[in-house]
């Protein structure tokens, strides 16, 4: 149990890192106020300028109006 245990808490941290990670690219993009084209888990796309960046989301903008995404959905972010 204890090696379970063990393995979830590692599991965690990496998902923390990669998370916290990325996070700190986005808000760096979200600071230029580039145009970014975002690609998710389920192969949608979403360009746009990113105007907003939570712990655990970020809001994209564009003509069409704004979207909210989990990063743990992105797969691909492509500053424009």
């Amino acid at each position: 149990m204890d090696r379970t245990l063990e393995a979830e808490m590692e599991a965690a941290r990496a998902a923390a890192r990669r998370t916290r990670a990325l996070r700190d690219v986005l808000i760096a993009i979200e600071d230029r106020g580039s145009r970014v084209l975002l690609t998710s888990v389920d192969g949608s796309l979403h360009a746009g300028v990113i105007t907003a960046v939570g712990s655990d989301h970020l809001e994209v903008s564009n003509a069409a109006g704004h979207r909210i995404l989990a990063l743990v959905h992105l797969v691909a972010v492509e500053e424009r």
